[in-house]
């Protein structure tokens, strides 16, 4: 390496120091040939960005069929068609799961349970919770 500035580093520095600046009658191509590279380039980065994303979805691919996982949007799409297929051809409202009338018994028994819970419990305990 050499200390001796090149002649390039010399005429930058002139300019930082307030010299005349050289007119250079070809800047504004030089500029959009740079602007065009640097497209190019982030289009080239993009597009290796791409290839490689789609090479890891196809490992990811690979490892979800050897062990039968499925993508969240695979799981969310095989719901809403089972809650279609069920609702198709059907034109009424979806059939409940306990028939009315089933569970009123057992409302009936919690409640004499209850009562009987609190027979047992001394009276200051009653009163709160009769009220």
């Amino acid at each position: 390496f050499s200390l001796v500035p090149s002649l390039g580093a010399t005429k930058d520095m002139g300019k930082m120091l307030g010299g005349d600046e050289e007119k250079d009658p070809d800047a504004a191509k030089k500029e959009e040939e740079r602007q065009e590279a640097l497209r190019q380039q982030e289009e080239e980065r993009k597009a290796k960005y791409a290839k490689m994303e789609a090479e890891r979805e196809v490992m990811r691919q690979g490892i979800r069929d050897k062990y039968g996982i499925k993508k969240k949007e695979e799981k969310e799409a095989e719901a809403q068609a089972a809650l279609e297929a069920n609702a198709e051809g059907s034109l009424t409202r979806p059939k409940k799961a306990i028939p009315p009338g089933c569970g009123d018994e057992e409302e009936e028994e919690e409640e004499s349970i209850l009562d009987t819970v609190i027979k047992y419990l001394p009276g200051p305990l009653q009163d709160m919770f009769k009220k």
